[in-house]
């Protein structure tokens, strides 16, 4: 017998224990649909740089009853997010009057959220989560995806499933093997993040963008600032090239904190390099399969929204989704349901951060966007771009499975 590959049956496959994966489980698994989540690596422990929570997922963790166990977590709340422009900060997004129970953007590790959405779903017996487990190919019969093999420490894993869904990040694995075609907008642009010690003195931020051309990112992790410093022309090569005190002199020009912070960075080790880039599927699904969140849709760390567009899609596919599979009456129509109710806000989502790179472009990359001046004049911009950053544009809410949805032969 040893010969035999060990398999698991499941109704739902998903690849990825990222923050659409885990969500998308716990609502199935919430909903009586026995889950399996695969994941390469062995924990969360990961210095992700998707660290925002919006009060949009705020929201849905209120819906499931997770909110108070989620805040009670180390956090910091950001009411408003600030930039700096000519020299004055300015607030950018106004929260704090959005129609939610929370209306700030919590800022906590993604590792502890991700344990936190793990633990939460470990509750239902139909739901697993099988860590060290890489996807390395689907399992296709008759055109359609019926499941996915796995390599872990023991040899490789079959999974057969009624629905294989990606979530396995803008690198997915899923949609590469699945031959899903992907449409690029825009250059790719390099952001590099280092981390700088948090002083008493430094500016009042939990969130900003400073500097004469928008060209740094911080965000407050409580003991230290984590940072971004936005490429414009030279590549990380070209960076790298030039030196790190030249590094250190060009990112203490644009940073609102000390110059003699910078020396913090003592090697290129310290320094790590994220390649942003803005694309989508032009398809989201094949028979079998659907891919969401990074994976279905790349987006800019502008305002930060990718995680909580990523976790949008799994509370829809989730209502989409949910009563077809508990029925095993599951097709194509509801795969493409998915899709058409995420589309237009991916798009629009993503046609924003266009037209604010690109009015950096057509500027010649002086001084700040159009959109954060116009903000500075008007005051009143900030709680409309808090209402875009912070809800979205087709913002999700949880649905029950209803008894009178479940068809006769489940009522046995």
């Amino acid at each position: 017998m040893s010969g035999i590959m060990p398999s698991i049956e499941t109704d739902c496959a998903i690849v990825g224990a990222g923050p659409a994966g885990l969500m998308l489980g716990l609502l199935l698994a919430r909903a009586g649909i026995d889950v399996t989540i695969i994941e390469k690596h062995g924990d969360f422990l990961r210095d992700s740089r998707g660290d925002t929570i919006h009060p949009s997922t705020l929201e849905i963790m209120h819906e499931l009853g997770l909110l108070d166990g989620l805040l009670a977590l180390p956090h910091t709340q950001a009411p408003r997010l600030h930039a700096e422009i000519a020299g004055r900060d300015v607030t950018i997004a106004d929260f704090s009057r959005l129609p939610t129970q929370c209306r700030f953007i919590a800022f906590m590790p993604q590792w502890d959220f991700l344990d936190y959405l793990a633990r939460a779903a470990a509750r239902y017996e139909n739901f697993r989560l099988v860590k060290n487990a890489e996807a390395t190919e689907l399992i296709e019969a008759n055109g359609r995806i019926v499941g996915l093999h796995a390599q872990t420490p023991e040899g490789k894993l079959a999974v057969k499933a009624a629905l294989v869904v990606g979530a396995d990040g803008r690198n997915s694995i899923v949609r590469d093997k699945a031959g899903l075609a992907v449409e690029s907008f825009g250059s790719p642009t390099e952001v590099l993040w280092m981390k700088l010690s948090h002083q008493p003195e430094d500016p009042p931020y939990t969130m900003g963008h400073a500097g004469p051309r928008q060209g740094f990112v911080m965000v407050d992790r409580s003991d230290a600032w984590q940072c971004g410093y936005v490429l414009r022309k030279a590549s990380f090569a070209d960076i790298q090239a030039q030196g790190l005190e030249a590094f250190r002199a060009a990112v203490a020009a644009v940073s609102p904190l000390p110059p003699e912070r910078m020396q913090e960075v003592t090697s290129w080790q310290d320094v790590h390099l994220l390649t942003v880039r803005i694309d989508r599927l032009t398809r989201w699904w094949r028979p079998g399969l659907l891919c969401i969140g990074d994976a279905a849709h790349a987006m800019s760390p502008i305002g930060g929204v990718g995680v909580n567009l990523a976790i949008q899609d799994a509370v829809a596919a989730a209502n989409i989704l949910a009563v077809p599979l508990k029925n095993k009456i599951l097709a194509d129509r509801h795969l493409a349901s998915v899709e058409a109710r995420r589309l237009w806000p991916t798009k629009m989502t993503q046609k924003l951060q266009l037209m604010m790179r690109g009015s950096r472009r057509r500027r010649g990359r002086n001084g700040p966007p159009a959109f954060m001046r116009s903000i500075a004049r008007w005051p009143v911009l900030a709680r409309l771009a808090g209402r875009l950053i912070g809800l979205g544009f087709r913002p999700e809410h949880v649905r029950e499975v209803r008894k009178e949805d479940l068809l006769f032969v489940n009522k046995k």
